[in-house]
C-alpha cells in the first residue's frame, strides 16, 4: 500500500514514476499488477469529447444605478435571469432558436479567447435595483468570477449509436447514415479516466484535476450517475454509468481544450477536456490501469428504431475503423478526439514530473447503489 502523502512526497522530490494509461496497458503486456503497482506512482488519463451537460456561471458587477438582471441576453442568446441580481449560468446548449449553430458553448469560447460579448438584461426595476435596462459589453477581465461548472462529464463508458432505418437520423451523436452505413462513438477507450477507476476509489469530491487547460476539480458526483450496469470481466459498465460534476476558473482556461461546436440538426455542445491523475496505491489499482481497448466492451444501439440493443463490441475494434454487428460491417467514427486526449494526458504527466501538480485525496467518495429514474408524462 501507498498513501497519497508519500505519493505527493515523491512528487515534489522529482521522483515520482508516472505513465499514461496508454504506456501503463503497454507495460502490463510484460509486467504483472503486483509489479507496476511497486514501480509506477501515477497514471495518467484523459479524455476530450462533446459535454453538454456543462456551463459556467457568471458575475457581471454592478452598474449606477443597479439593476436586478431577470431577463438576461449575451450576444442575443437568453441565459439564465433566475440568479441574483447580476449573476447567471450560461449553458452549453443555450441558444436563439433563430440562430440555432450560435449558443452558449460559443459564448463560452469566446470569452475564454478574451473576446468581447454583448451584454443586455432586463428588470421590473425596484426600490433596491431601480434601473429596467441595461446594454453593455464585456470580456472576462471585465467581470468579476467566470467559474465553469459542468454537473455532467466524463462518463463512464457510452453507447455506440448506428441507424438501421431506411432514413438519415440526426443525434447528439452526429449524423446517423440509413441502414447501418456508419457508428459512432465517443469514449478515448483505455485512456478514458472512469474506465481505469470504475469503481471511483480515487475519484471523489476534491480530487485535483486537468480541467481545460487549468486546474479544476471534482466538485461532486455527475448527474444521472448510476452503478447499476452490468459489468464484463474486467469490471467495466457495457454501457453508460458513473458521471462527474466538475469546476476550474474559466480565466485560466484555454480553447484548445474547450470548444463549442454546433451538430447538424441537433444542436450545440461544449468540448470539454479532462484529465485525471489515478494514483496507484496498490496492486488492485494497478490492475485497473492497465485495461486495454479489446477487454473494454461497450454496447451497440439502434438510434433509429427504439434504442433497440443490436449487440456489443470494444474499442479496439471501434478504433479500428470499423465493427461487424449481426453480419453488418459498419464503419465507425469517433465524436471525442484521442489525439486530444492523449496530449491531454501528456501534459498531465509533464505537470506531476516537474512537481507542478500533486494529488489530492477525495474528500467525500462516490456514491454507491444507485440508479436512475425516469419521468411519466402526464399525457401519456
Amino acid at each position: 500500500m501507498k498513501t497519497y502523502a508519500e505519493i505527493n512526497e515523491k512528487i515534489k522530490n522529482g521522483k515520482a514514476v508516472v505513465l499514461t494509461a496508454e504506456e501503463v496497458s503497454e507495460l502490463s503486456k510484460t509486467l504483472s499488477p503486483k509489479e507496476i503497482a511497486e514501480k509506477v506512482d501515477v497514471v495518467t488519463t484523459a479524455t476530450f469529447g462533446a459535454m453538454c451537460s456543462s456551463g459556467a456561471f457568471l458575475n457581471f458587477g454592478h452598474a449606477t444605478p443597479p439593476i436586478r438582471m431577470e431577463k438576461i441576453e449575451l450576444n442575443g442568446v437568453r441565459v439564465s435571469g433566475g440568479l441574483a441580481a447580476v449573476d447567471t449560468y450560461v449553458g452549453a446548449t443555450d441558444c436563439n432558436p433563430a440562430s440555432p449553430a450560435y449558443g452558449g458553448a460559443h459564448i463560452i469560447e469566446d470569452l475564454v479567447n478574451g473576446k468581447k460579448i454583448t451584454l443586455e438584461a432586463w428588470g421590473k426595476g425596484t426600490d433596491c435595483y431601480p434601473r429596467k435596462h441595461i446594454k453593455a459589453v464585456i470580456g472576462k477581465d471585465d467581470i468579476n468570477e467566470a467559474i465553469l461548472y459542468n454537473p455532467r462529464n466524463c462518463y463512464q463508458n457510452y453507447n455506440v449509436a448506428t441507424n438501421t432505418t431506411d432514413q438519415i437520423k440526426y443525434t447528439y451523436m452526429g449524423t446517423l447514415l440509413p441502414k447501418m452505413r456508419n457508428a459512432a462513438y465517443s469514449s478515448a477507450g483505455e485512456l478514458s479516466p472512469l474506465l481505469n477507476d470504475p469503481e471511483c476509489r480515487t475519484i471523489g469530491l476534491g480530487t485535483h484535476i486537468f480541467l481545460c487547460g487549468t486546474d479544476g476539480y471534482v466538485s461532486w458526483n455527475g448527474t444521472q450517475f448510476h452503478t447499476t450496469k452490468p459489468v464484463n470481466e474486467f469490471g467495466i459498465p457495457t454501457s453508460n454509468a458513473r458521471t462527474i460534476a466538475v469546476i476550474g476558473d474559466l480565466k485560466k482556461m484555454s480553447s484548445d481544450f474547450l470548444r463549442g461546436a454546433y451538430i447538424e440538426k441537433y444542436g450545440i455542445t461544449l468540448y470539454v477536456g479532462i484529465g485525471i491523475p489515478i494514483p496507484i496505491l496498490d496492486e488492485d489499482l494497478a490492475r485497473r490501469v492497465s485495461i486495454r481497448n479489446e477487454q473494454i466492451e461497450t454496447t451497440v444501439i439502434d438510434y433509429g428504431n427504439g434504442n433497440r440493443v443490436l449487440g456489443k463490441t470494444n474499442y479496439a475494434a471501434l478504433q479500428s475503423g470499423s465493427i461487424e454487428i449481426d453480419g453488418h460491417k459498419i464503419r465507425t467514427a469517433p465524436l471525442s478526439s484521442l489525439a486530444k486526449a492523449r496530449e491531454i494526458a501528456g501534459i498531465l504527466k509533464a505537470w506531476i514530473e516537474k512537481g507542478d501538480f500533486l494529488l489530492s485525496e477525495p474528500v467525500r467518495p462516490m456514491p454507491t447503489g444507485t440508479s436512475l429514474k425516469g419521468l411519466t408524462a402526464l399525457d401519456d
